[in-house]
């Protein structure tokens, strides 16, 4: 009785629910690889190589934050 409701056996990727139903995981997963390449292939150089910090890079931060604290008058 079961079998006359859904109709004639087909193949599984026949059926368009099961599309519907592994559409998203497949499109997340296809999206991730995609993100990874991206990142790993575009990454940026790094503008000031680590362990050789300029003295002068964090005299803005310093300053922004003296005056956060202290306003001028």
């Amino acid at each position: 009785m079961f079998y006359e409701l859904i109709g004639p056996k087909q193949p599984w990727w026949r059926i368009r629910m099961m599309w519907l139903a592994l559409g998203g995981p497949l499109l997340v997963v296809v999206a991730s690889v995609v993100t990874l390449v991206l990142a790993i292939h575009g990454r940026d150089r790094p503008v000031v190589e680590a362990g050789t910090p300029r003295a002068d890079a964090s005299a803005p931060a310093i300053q922004a934050r003296n005056h956060a604290v202290a306003p001028r008058r």
